[in-house]
């Protein structure tokens, strides 16, 4: 392919991988806007954002076999189609409980552009540039969440909330044509794929059942759920707690994300000189009493502004070690099934990550300290999983 031709399909699939986190991140700084327009607390708001986290969870699982059987572009446009269904019903939601299903119709939609980007990533380019395709595309993922909620910040103050809604709409629409009109269909469908859940069951059950999955998937998917109690939490945090602007929690979101960008990109620098069993276990370490430091701080009252966002840098900063090397860990061992185990690690991840963004919706008050006792138990449960883990792989390999 020529460089033009090159170049619109990357723009392409970063967008698709752009739709994700940007609806994730984008109406964070809406929060306590949408919460006093449907009569609610900004904590029972983040009830739409686990209900967001659960339909992705779902999705991993969906999309796999129906982009195998069918081929990428009939799924995508319908997930797609899915999606500015879903987005336009946000922008009419009227109460809570509306938001909170459209939340996760709208997250079944997107998960079908994060799939099948990374399946035609394979379809449509050299195996010798996928590695450089993958890079660009997460380096999308890495900064939408530094671009989302200040463009969000903007746009509430400007628009409303329900001008978010219309954005994310016309994005995904632009992502429907882009993927209709200019996005090539290489891959034969394979009308031998089941779609019934007991072969599929089957295999996912054999994947978990391999203990390198099972204790890096799980020992990843607990540390990284801080991360979505951060995202949940943090509206709370900053814009009631400390009394920032809408426009400056936006730009400390956004600095924020420099941290996990930042050290995923050491990492890939210390793994040419270290195991990653090694960065995982030091990261986790040190996530695990950054994370003791922040419990005592925030029930001893002795956060402000300025000690929780140094302390939310370092904790992202670790995430950017142990994500990247925990996916390794897990997917090591398969070669037939690595679709299946990729699947399965993201659905588990997304699912835990759910669970602890919704505890927050429990605790109505105005502190960091569910969010931070949050993300304190999650990572001493990683750490516990992990430990647990490696003497089962010693054991194993003895």
């Amino acid at each position: 392919m020529n460089n033009k031709q090159y170049f619109s399909l990357i723009l392409i699939l970063g967008s698709l991988t752009a739709l994700g986190p940007f609806s994730i991140d984008m109406y964070l700084p809406a929060f306590p806007v949408i919460a006093k327009d449907l009569n609610t607390s900004t904590e029972q708001v983040a009830i739409s954002l686990s209900s967001f986290f659960i339909g992705i969870s779902l999705g991993q699982l969906l999309y796999g076999p129906l982009l195998d059987r069918f081929g990428r572009k009939k799924p995508l446009c319908l997930g797609l189609l899915l999606y500015i269904l879903a987005s336009l019903g946000c922008v009419f939601a009227t109460t809570l409980n509306q938001l909170i299903i459209l939340r996760a119709v709208q997250a079944l939609g997107s998960c079908a552009a994060a799939v099948a980007s990374v399946a035609m990533v394979r379809d449509l380019f050299p195996v010798k540039d996928s590695a450089k395709v993958f890079a660009l595309l997460m380096l999308v993922v890495g900064v939408s969440p530094m671009l989302a909620p200040t463009a969000g910040s903007y746009v509430t103050i400007l628009f409303g909330w329900h001008a978010i809604f219309i954005a994310l709409m016309a994005l995904g629409l632009i992502n429907l044509l882009a993927s209709i009109f200019w996005l090539p269909e290489k891959y034969q469908p394979d009308p031998t794929i089941s779609l019934l859940p007991a072969p599929i069951i089957k295999t996912f059950l054999s994947v978990i059942a391999e203990p390198y999955f099972y204790t890096y998937a799980l020992t990843g998917a607990m540390a990284f759920s801080g991360l979505f109690a951060y995202v949940a939490g943090s509206p709370v945090v900053f814009m009631e707690v400390f009394k920032v602007s809408t426009e400056m929690y936006g730009w400390i979101f956004a600095i924020l994300s420099i941290g996990l960008i930042t050290s995923s990109q050491i990492n890939s620098l210390l793994v040419r000189r270290f195991k990653s069993e090694r960065i995982v276990f030091v990261a986790l370490s040190t996530q695990l009493v950054l994370t003791l430091c922040f419990f005592a701080g925030a029930y001893l009252n002795l956060l402000n502004l300025y000690n929780t966002i140094g302390l939310l840098f370092l904790f992202l900063c670790c995430l950017g070690f142990i994500n990247p090397n925990t996916s390794a860990l897990s997917l090591s061992p398969f070669k037939k099934n690595a679709g299946s185990a990729s699947a399965l690690m993201g659905a588990i991840q997304m699912g835990v990550g759910a669970v602890a963004s919704s505890l927050l919706s429990v605790f109505d008050t105005k502190s960091a300290l569910p969010m931070v006792a949050v993300m304190a138990g999650s990572t001493a449960i990683a750490m516990i999983i992990l430990l647990f883990g490696r003497l089962k792989l010693s054991k194993t390999i003895a």
